[in-house]
């Protein structure tokens, strides 16, 4: 597989520019305003020593999310104030020494704590509104060749067809600006590892593809309050583990424990077995690169399972030559799917041991 220098480990950056609150508990006509509250989160919950901090973990990227409601202000309209923070960080970054990823991490009609009533993949105008955001983008920093624009994080379980087509005009509408440029297209059906197959494959060397990593999602979302099945099963989930607790699962939630009926246990093997599609997929374009942007485990779970479950991710990856950046570096209290890796307060490591793992010392 084609190497992708100065981006082989990284740390996501939530919680700041995307996931700062969840939407879907206010009502619809108050989910895209944005108030005093939020611009003051903005220019201070990531600071220069966040940025001193990832680089002393190891780390040779960040990916920063963010949504298309913090920048535009209205269609077509970019709010300055939150581009400016943009800007400041990325000069922390280069000082730091650390690459950069851009990421659209929730698009107006791609979101997955919103129903706006209209779908990206099915409006033109939200299509016309997120070609238009990304051209502002490149626009912007054009002087900044070294930063990757990852297009659309997560995008749902739609056509993925449909997602090519808008992937080829937001390629193209970029490429008429850059012929060098990082781009990173991911698959649908959430990232889902399965589903790269399905991805539109270009000659342009400077296409990246990506996927994310939740499997078992028993584990890495357990007890998580935004989805209605670990809520509902409530149950504390141990990894590695006993294969009966994720029967038990497939029992309670979906009346079928057949989804894990050829294992012994939860370990390393199950997931490599779910990764296989994505190793595949390297293996079938080795001129391409293939890059793992988004993996984690939820922030309540023991950390001895958070290290475990961590260190055999990336182990799988290691061993594919796969390049990967963890999720996520620090999450709000608003977030309920609290995924961060160091202390809300003095914003260290969780643990000596995840520290190395994430760096790649296993």
């Amino acid at each position: 597989m084609k190497k992708l220098p100065g981006f082989e480990r990284g740390m996501g950056i939530g919680g700041w520019l995307t996931n700062y609150k969840r939407f879907q508990v206010l009502p619809p006509e108050r989910r895209l305003c944005l108030t005093i509250g939020d611009m003051e989160h903005f220019a201070s919950y990531i600071t220069e020593s966040d940025v001193q901090y990832i680089k002393s973990l190891g780390m040779d990227h960040v990916r920063l999310g963010f949504d298309q409601i913090v920048l535009e202000e209205a269609p077509y309209v970019y709010r300055e104030e939150t581009l400016g923070h943009i800007d400041r960080f990325i000069d922390w970054c280069k000082k730091h020494g650390l690459n950069i990823v851009l990421n659209l991490h929730k698009a107006i009609g791609n979101y997955c704590d919103i129903d706006e009533g209209a779908t990206l993949l099915d409006d033109e105008e939200l299509q016309n509104r997120f070609c238009a955001l990304w051209v502002m983008l490149e626009e912007r920093y054009a002087s900044e060749p070294e930063i990757a624009f990852e297009l659309l994080n997560e995008v749902v379980n739609v056509d993925p067809e449909k997602w090519n087509r808008l992937a080829d005009r937001t390629i193209a509408a970029l490429r008429a600006r850059s012929k060098t440029r990082k781009l990173i297209v991911g698959s649908t059906c959430w990232g889902s590892p399965h589903k790269l197959k399905h991805l539109r494959i270009y000659d342009d060397e400077h296409i990246i593809y990506t996927f994310h990593m939740y499997t078992p999602f028993e584990f890495t979302h357990q007890r998580g309050v935004l989805q209605p099945d670990p809520l509902y099963y409530n149950r504390k989930m141990p990894y590695p583990g006993d294969i009966e607790y994720y029967r038990d699962y497939q029992r309670v939630v979906y009346d079928n424990p057949s989804a894990y009926a050829e294992y012994t246990q939860m370990d390393i093997q199950c997931l490599r077995d779910f990764l296989q599609p994505a190793i595949e997929f390297a293996q079938k374009h080795p001129d391409h690169t293939l890059w793992c942007g988004e993996f984690g485990t939820i922030r309540h779970a023991d950390i001895r399972w958070r290290e475990n479950w961590m260190r055999d991710v990336i182990t799988i990856l290691q061993e594919n030559e796969i390049p990967y950046c963890v999720w996520n570096y620090l999450s709000t209290p608003n977030d309920g799917n609290r995924f961060s890796l160091v202390d809300d307060d003095n914003r260290k490591i969780l643990s000596e041991n995840m520290a190395k793992i994430i760096k790649g010392d296993l």
